[in-house]
């Protein structure tokens, strides 16, 4: 569970029942649209594969679907495309029951909330201001090692090097902002 302080403004809340739990998550103000906008994406792609939850390997697809962030760009650059992404899920996780129909808002998978939970608390730890952004939330991915996001990743040729690229260019491209935006 995300925890967001009692006078945050919220964007987005929903409540969903994840192993008999509900499963609170918001969307916090500092995310930004991009990173909204890829968290609904992937809800859609799970309810379009047909699964029951919304997974790591779902926020991935929700990335690449959102297409225009830094985290999408650099996925793209290195060769990790939406089509690769699916085949891998289905031959990972396997084919959902074609007579299944998946809710509104599948939800989370336990590594799927731990992900985004360790986008929060290192943006929140990093003491930088500005947005938790899509590469946050593709670190946070790559951070839940036992997920099937990260074994997509990884089979497509994502590793720690390319993380810690990512991360630096996420760095640059901040303090370029700051230099032309003060």
């Amino acid at each position: 569970i995300l925890k967001i302080g009692e006078t945050d403004r919220l964007v987005h809340s929903g409540t969903w029942k994840s192993d008999g739990k509900s499963v609170n998550f918001r969307y916090h103000k500092r995310w930004s649209a991009r990173a909204i906008k890829s968290f609904a994406m992937a809800e859609l792609e799970a309810r379009k594969l047909k699964y029951p939850n919304t997974g790591t390997e779902a926020l991935l697809m929700g990335i690449l679907v959102e297409g225009t962030s830094i985290a999408a760009k650099f996925l793209r650059a290195n060769g990790i495309m939406l089509f690769k992404v699916q085949e891998e899920t289905v031959n990972l996780l396997g084919k959902s029951d074609m007579y299944f129909f998946s809710p509104e808002h599948p939800p989370l998978t336990e590594p799927a909330q731990r992900a985004l939970d360790w986008a929060v608390e290192t943006k929140l730890k990093s003491g930088e201001d500005g947005e938790i952004t899509t590469a946050h939330l593709l670190l946070g991915i790559w951070s839940q090692k036992e997920s099937a996001g990260h074994k997509i990743l990884a089979s497509l040729g994502f590793n720690d090097e390319k993380a810690a690229e990512l991360t630096k260019s996420v760095s640059s491209n901040r303090q370029i902002l700051e230099t032309k935006f003060p």
